[in-house]
């Protein structure tokens, strides 16, 4: 098949992400990179483990002390539900229906600024009530380290998605840019599920001790 070939939703091939040689060569670059992600991650975690309790003094704010679920909560929920919708996303890609697709890849980006803007907010909150800061203490430097780094993944992956929706809005879809709005949807699935993780690290095991 061609990548510029005109399509109908009945001879739309059903996995067009991988109906190319290009498109299959995107997906094993794809996973290689994030194996390489992973093991960064792995280390980013390993290093805030064991460094969440090292803060200078016994009256300097712990983990536990700190964190507000409330937030992290809401935070966690437009995450988790954007990753929902670039789902919505790709079944829609999947049927060749542009225009759907779009939608909810935008409510996706919509979604993703929320989270943005909450953790953006959180940090400024434990910066001006807690004088929590990335030079405060060890653990002030392992937990900005690794939620940063994440924010910027989810940055990253914005700038992605929109830059996609852009460039290829008056173009339709093609099997040359879907497997690129597949392989932004996995990137973001893989974002959602760090998140998870820094939910479950850092903040649950936080509140407990």
């Amino acid at each position: 098949m061609h990548a510029e070939e005109k399509f109908t939703p009945q001879t739309w091939p059903e996995s067009p992400e991988k109906a190319t040689l290009e498109g299959k060569n995107k997906f094993l670059g794809f996973w290689l990179f994030l194996g390489g992600e992973t093991v960064l991650f792995a280390s980013l975690f390993a290093t805030y483990i064991a460094l969440k309790d090292k803060v200078p003094s016994p009256d300097h704010m712990l983990a536990k002390d700190l964190f507000e679920l409330p937030l992290v909560f809401v935070m966690t929920m437009l995450l988790l539900t954007s990753s929902l919708t670039s789902v919505y996303a790709m079944y829609h890609m999947k049927n060749y229906n542009f225009k759907k697709m779009q939608l909810w890849m935008l409510i996706t980006v919509i979604l993703g600024l929320g989270f943005l803007g909450c953790e953006l907010y959180e940090f400024h909150h434990y910066y001006t009530e807690y004088n929590h800061t990335f030079t405060s203490s060890a653990f002030g430097s392992a937990f900005y380290t690794l939620t940063g780094f994440h924010g910027a993944h989810v940055v990253f992956g914005l700038v992605w998605m929109t830059l996609l929706m852009i460039r290829n809005a008056g173009r339709g879809l093609s099997l040359y840019n879907a497997p690129k709005f597949y392989l932004a949807s996995l990137y973001w699935h893989f974002i959602d599920v760090v998140w998870v993780f820094i939910f479950t690290v850092v903040y649950l095991m936080g509140m407990v001790g």
